[in-house]
């Protein structure tokens, strides 16, 4: 409760404050104030007299602002200080507990249809989406001039100085058929089945 009492006092304060300074810049510069006044009287004095006291209108009413616009800055920071001062937080709140996210329809589609086609005996292999030319074609029994090694269909890479022979060539893997050659290259194949 006093702290309650402490803070409003507080902000009142400020308040007043800054409406203090509000009063005093309208009743220096605003248009009925002291300066202002001044500045009318310009009018009534000779071009000598016009042009000095001109001047150090300026200069004072620059200084005016000037001063008043430190003052707000110096109340400004002393409030947030005392706010500062008075406002904790604490961090040994446990955190609010996250919601979790779900898997994408279309990955627990492939999950399903991969758990359905394992219990049929079908194995997943992956292969490298950065392919080479001799298994994206050669291996396939692409002749060289076939149609789908041109450019316009597929999406070559800059060769790799590290490779020899076909394998330099490096391209987007256009089809799965590549993995099934990896696959066959690294595992024996299943023993002949007969199907009806």
């Amino acid at each position: 409760m006093q702290a309650r009492q402490i803070s409003t006092t507080r902000f009142r304060v400020f308040f007043e404050i800054q409406s203090v300074t509000g009063v005093i810049l309208r009743s220096a510069l605003g248009k009925k104030g002291k300066i202002t006044a001044m500045m009318k009287t310009l009018g009534k004095m000779d071009a000598k007299e016009r042009k000095t006291t001109g001047q150090a209108l300026n200069i004072l009413k620059d200084e005016i602002a000037d001063l008043i616009k430190r003052q707000e800055a110096a109340l400004k920071r002393q409030e947030m200080d005392a706010r500062l001062a008075t406002e904790t937080i604490d961090i040994t709140l446990s955190p609010r507990p996250q919601k979790q996210g779900k898997i994408h329809p279309i990955s627990q589609t492939i999950e399903e249809l991969t758990a359905i086609f394992a219990d049929m005996g079908f194995s997943v292999a992956e292969g490298p989406d950065i392919e080479d030319d001799f298994f994206n074609f050669t291996a396939l029994n692409f002749p060289p001039g076939h149609p789908a090694r041109e450019m316009q269909d597929t999406f070559f890479l800059p060769d790799d100085p590290e490779e020899q022979g076909e394998h330099i060539k490096k391209l987007l893997r256009t089809h799965t058929s590549s993995v099934q050659i990896r696959h066959m290259q690294n595992n024996r194949p299943p023993p002949p089945q007969q199907c009806l």
